[in-house]
């Protein structure tokens, strides 16, 4: 057992019950990742010991979510096989060898396959390590079913390891949220864990989107919502990223 895994295994979680159901993106083609993705789709790039998407089911697995929608784009074939050997989770597979939907029409596409009204969906290139609670844990805790159609976990500057840019939202008293602002830089960046509503996703576009065309529209509504990550978030995006994360990694 790792270090920060052992000491994951300590933290107290909240009194809350979890969604059960999650869906990881994992279809996309990893070109900033290359030449890692040459022979291997992005989730499975190896970090501190343990690839991407291990991860990311970590984590779900941990928190008590029992059933993971993944999409498939890139190296289908291998990840499917990886993760036919996980006994720990029930894992339900969408295809999008045909075409590669995005994030947003990738969602849409699963939506299926995905029984329940409020789930996790989280990138699968970003690991986030816990700090005092359970972040997923504190996102079922802060959620609210009559306000929100998202919520999505923020990490501050000093703690969002290898994001890039000047960060993503403004959030208020309350946790609602506003687009960086142009010319300024926000205070908050989008670790890739978010949990949401099935009515975030009415109405949408056919064919490829981003998530953010939705957020957009849930913003406009008042009802996109975020809550502070306590721990340690990582962008696994370059190579580079991946050794910097590793070095980071040794200290948590």
């Amino acid at each position: 057992m790792s270090r920060y895994k052992a000491q994951r295994a300590l933290r107290p979680r909240l009194e809350v019950a979890v969604p059960d159901t999650a869906m990881v993106l994992a279809a996309g083609l990893g070109k900033r990742m290359r030449p890692l993705t040459a022979t291997r789709p992005k989730p499975l790039v190896e970090v501190a010991g343990r690839t991407l998407i291990d991860h990311t089911l970590d984590r779900f697995a941990e928190a008590g979510v029992g059933k993971v929608v993944v999409n498939v784009h890139y190296f289908a074939d291998a990840l499917e096989a990886h993760l036919a050997a996980r006994d720990d989770l029930a894992i339900s597979i969408s295809d999008e060898r045909s075409r590669l939907l995005e994030t947003g029409g990738g969602v849409v596409k699963a939506l299926p396959l995905i029984e329940a009204e409020t789930f996790y969906v989280a990138n699968s290139d970003n690991i986030w390590i816990d700090g005092p609670v359970d972040s997923l844990h504190l996102l079922a805790q802060r959620w609210d079913e009559a306000e929100m159609d998202a919520l999505l976990l923020l990490v501050p500057f000093a703690r969002a390891h290898c994001h890039d840019g000047p960060g993503d939202f403004h959030m208020d008293a309350i946790g609602r949220l506003s687009r960086r602002r142009p010319g300024r830089v926000a205070p908050f960046s989008f670790t890739g864990v978010q949990l949401v509503s099935r009515r975030l996703f009415e109405n949408a576009p056919e064919g490829p989107f981003s998530t953010n065309i939705l957020w957009n529209r849930a913003i406009e509504a008042g009802r996109c919502f975020g809550v502070v990550h306590q721990g340690q978030s990582y962008f696994i995006g370059t190579p580079e990223a991946v050794k910097s994360a590793e070095a980071l990694l040794q200290n948590v």
